[in-house]
């Protein structure tokens, strides 16, 4: 089971997406629909025990929106090995979502020889 780590500057960032799969949650104070999406996301990722799950305010870390492009919030990104493979931001569809992460998940661990 992933659980969410928080991240509170761009070097953990670089340090934390350089692991094999890495999904980043980014959310800012003042945003109603990152307080409401996150409880959805989170049971979501939480069965993936591959995936190193972070969580970033990016109220707390301004710098994040410039090192990762961020112009809304809230913003939800699939690394694989250090890139970005998968990016959803503002309105997200869960079961839309689900597939891709999935998808993207199984891939990699297949082609590692880890999937199924």
């Amino acid at each position: 089971m992933a659980e969410f780590v928080s991240i509170h500057s761009v070097g953990e960032l670089d340090r934390f997406i350089a692991s094999p799969l890495s999904f980043i949650y980014i959310s800012t104070d003042n945003c109603s629909v990152c307080h409401s999406l996150f409880p959805q996301i989170e049971p979501i990722i939480a069965e993936y025990e591959e995936l190193a799950a972070g969580r970033i305010n990016a109220s707390e870390v301004p710098d994040i929106a410039g090192r990762l492009s961020i112009f809304t919030a809230p913003v939800l990104i699939l690394f694989i090995e250090g890139k970005e493979v998968y990016r959803e931001a503002r309105i997200v569809h869960l079961d839309r979502f689900e597939e891709k992460i999935d998808r993207f998940v199984s891939g990699y661990l297949a082609s590692r020889g880890d999937g199924q």
